[in-house]
């Protein structure tokens, strides 16, 4: 429940996928964010005799200028779908999009012939990295090595999706939570987190194509223990489609040293047990660098893992210069 003293907002479960659908576009302005294009229409991929599916959308990634990336989109609800159904229907996606990616191109290039802006947007967006048109940028995405990516819009995700999402697939799946309230009015109220919301909160100052670090907080036992005595990380959340760009790991002291005071190469990033987290394992042990104190903005402490950039974290003076 939502409430406060004038009125209260009751959790109205989605009955259709249909109903999902309409809330996704709704609010995908400020779902997605700038430069994030969302397309709905549903057309079939896969080569012919071969597995072939039906995607809700796809998501067109322009935040990075040095790697966009399209997902493909499954709109799907808790009650209705086992797990498992969810993680099969993924991967068939995986399969029918690289075996028929010059049909993904020209169907994601389809719908976009249809949306003036998003195209306009896209036209844009090749003009600015060199691409010749649209259907180079497209094709330039498509065809990349590692090219496919997941994301899954569900009304409710458990510890448990998560972990199989993890551990039975080596390309990024990305999971998105919507929810709906209603009050006794009728009025309507969406409950979500934005896309890749961690990563936009730490790009205010690094361009996204820069992050190649991420920071951890650590209490002195635990930094003492496992950061320089066991040469790792672990128990950490990621965004899966991050985890190529991650090449680093600092570790920020918390109070009373209150700085990021070491930094470690990262050899491979890995589930960690069977949860829906990772472990970090260095290549060697961590090294020691010139404090990076929280300086005079309490508010960049960081309470969870943040994303960075090493070359930056070298030359702060403090935290207001890392995030």
């Amino acid at each position: 429940m939502l409430w406060n003293k004038n009125e209260k907002y009751t959790l109205v479960p989605y009955d259709l996928e249909s109903e999902l659908e309409d809330a996704v576009n709704e609010v995908k302005e400020a779902l997605f964010g700038p430069n994030r294009i969302y397309l709905d229409g549903k057309k079939k991929i896969g080569k012919k005799g071969a597995t072939n599916n039906l995607p809700d959308g796809y998501l067109i990634d322009l935040t990075n200028s040095q790697d966009p990336k399209i997902f493909v989109v499954e709109n799907d609800l808790a009650s209705h779908q086992h797990l498992k159904h969810i993680a099969v229907q993924i991967l068939e996606f995986s399969l029918s999009f690289e075996s028929s990616k010059v049909k993904v191109k020209n169907v994601i290039k389809e719908m976009l012939r249809k949306r003036d802006e998003d195209w306009a947007t896209c036209e844009a967006f090749a003009k600015k990295t060199g691409k010749e048109n649209v259907d180079f940028l497209l094709e330039s995405i498509i065809h990349k090595p590692d090219a496919f990516n997941a994301l899954l819009i569900i009304d409710e995700v458990g510890d448990e999706l998560e972990t199989v999402l993890i551990k039975r697939f080596k390309f990024p799946v990305e999971v998105v939570t919507l929810k709906k309230f209603k009050n006794d009015a009728g009025h309507i109220l969406y409950e979500f987190e934005p896309f890749l919301n961690e990563v936009s909160e730490d790009t205010e100052k690094v361009d996204i194509s820069e992050i190649d670090t991420i920071v951890v907080p650590a209490r002195k036992d635990g930094f003492e223990e496992t950061f320089i005595g066991e040469n790792c990380w672990h128990a950490i959340r990621l965004n899966s489609s991050m985890i190529p760009k991650i090449k680093y790991v600092a570790a920020y002291q918390v109070a009373p040293v209150s700085a990021i005071t070491h930094i470690a190469e990262v050899k491979s990033i890995e589930q960690w047990q069977d949860t829906n987290k990772y472990i970090l394992n260095f290549s060697e042990p961590a090294d020691k660098i010139k404090k990076v104190p929280l300086g005079n903005s309490p508010g960049k402490a960081p309470q969870s893992p943040r994303y960075a950039s090493r070359e930056r974290i070298m030359k702060a003076k403090s935290l207001d210069g890392v995030f």
